[in-house]
């Protein structure tokens, strides 16, 4: 049995119950060590394996080694397991293993939504994620779909903003979302969201300060709708008021 599980932002208030349950019901923890150290108050009990970055294979398979034995192995991710989680990698290994594993993915709040919460009501209306890390995606791609996503006229949630390795995609996205949305539209930043020393800024497309942007860093980006009231970020809905 394998639980994927999505751990929230960090904070224990923020795991759900699902999520506290399947820790709970497991015997073995496998993840990356920044977030085994987000929960280790809840496995203290338990056998830990854990492992550094770019390393996701690696603890899949281990996971799956560890299933296959009949233990009951909780891989986690921090956020959702199904979004840029270990949920996805997990299903696919499985799906070439002869035996039957049972896997369970359980929900986690994604820093989107927590951010969003932190912001106001940004999300109200048709929005999409779009990761700006071309380590698995090929920047080319990125970049399409920042400027459909803009033409569009999507909110945009931007996961893995900025990094020491590539300080400059966050501001390339900037400049092809400026040829299709006003450059007074609404900006949200949220660093470590759901998490201690967080931090919010409101800002826009226009006035946006990249040094305010690092990988621990949330960026929403707003609709031709979206407007700021009372340090307050809002997408209309449609209703009329």
């Amino acid at each position: 049995m394998i639980y994927v599980i999505g751990i929230g932002p960090g904070n224990e208030e923020y795991m759900t119950y699902e999520c506290k349950e399947a820790i709970k019901d497991s015997e073995i923890i496998v993840g990356y060590k920044t977030y085994i150290n987000l929960v280790k108050d809840l496995i203290s009990d338990k056998q830990v394996i854990e492992n550094g970055m770019k390393k996701e294979m690696e603890r899949c398979k281990k996971a799956i080694e560890e299933a296959k034995k009949g233990k009951k192995v909780a891989v986690i991710s921090s956020g959702d397991a199904g979004i840029y989680g270990m949920a996805g990698l997990i299903l696919e290994l499985v799906s070439k293993e002869e035996e039957k594993i049972e896997v369970k993915v359980v929900t986690g709040v994604t820093s989107s939504i927590q951010a969003a919460s932190v912001l106001g009501a940004p999300l109200m209306h048709d929005f999409c994620h779009i990761s700006l890390s071309d380590l698995l995606t090929p920047w080319d791609l990125i970049k399409k779909r920042v400027k459909l996503a803009a033409e569009g006229d999507f909110v945009i949630c931007f996961y893995n903003p900025r990094s020491k390795g590539r300080p400059d995609n966050l501001k390339i996205a900037f400049e092809i979302m400026s040829e299709y949305k006003d450059l007074d539209t609404p900006v949200g930043i949220v660093k470590n969201a759901g998490r201690e020393n967080e931090e919010k800024i409101i800002t826009t497309i226009d006035d946006i300060d990249f040094e305010d942007v690092d990988m621990t860093t949330m960026v929403i980006v707003g609709n031709n709708t979206t407007f700021i009231s009372n340090g307050k970020m809002i997408t209309k809905r449609g209703y009329e008021i």
